[in-house]
């Protein structure tokens, strides 16, 4: 048995449960969740440098290369989309759901706000997610209306910029 088969054994054993859980928690779908488990592997194998002991644990650098590798796929399901069935609804769209592009933009919306300054993730979460109105949000937040309306703009502003930082932006 190789010293590659040996790292990829280990690495599935000691992390495979986690990076399984996110992927399929992403997707949806158990066999894409097990494709980009793999990758996420294989993508180690190529990188052993990236998982010297020195540099601490390696799980960090698994998730992440997980999330890329899901964004990746999801990427390129957005330009080439699957054709998931003969069947078709009403509107000629394909019958059968298929949630994980959904899933995949709120992990990455989620990481994404996990960036931001907890003021910022707070105004946001109650104007935009809660659908509060701004004097409602300065209420529960206990701010004044004002802070409400110039924190959602800098927020708002913040959270494009991360976003086209991890390759989302326009």
């Amino acid at each position: 048995m190789s010293e590659g088969t040996d790292l990829i054994r280990l690495l599935h054993e000691q992390h495979g449960a986690v990076l399984w859980a996110v992927a399929l928690r992403t997707t949806a779908d158990p066999g894409r969740a097990q494709d980009a488990v793999q990758e996420t592997l294989l993508r180690a194998w190529r990188h052993p440098d990236a998982l010297d002991e020195s540099r601490g644990d390696p799980r960090p650098w698994l998730l992440r290369t997980l999330r890329n590798v899901l964004i990746d796929e999801w990427r390129s399901r957005s330009v080439r989309p699957e054709v998931l069935s003969e069947d078709v609804g009403e509107a000629g769209e394909p019958s059968v759901a298929d949630h994980a592009d959904a899933a995949v933009q709120a992990w990455v919306v989620g990481a994404a706000l996990a960036r931001l300054t907890p003021e910022h993730r707070a105004v946001l979460a109650e104007c935009y997610y809660r659908g509060r109105t701004v004097a409602e949000a300065a209420a529960v937040l206990g701010v004044p209306p004002g802070t409400v309306k110039s924190r959602t703009h800098y927020a708002l502003r913040a959270l494009r910029l991360v976003l086209e930082e991890m390759g989302v932006g326009s």
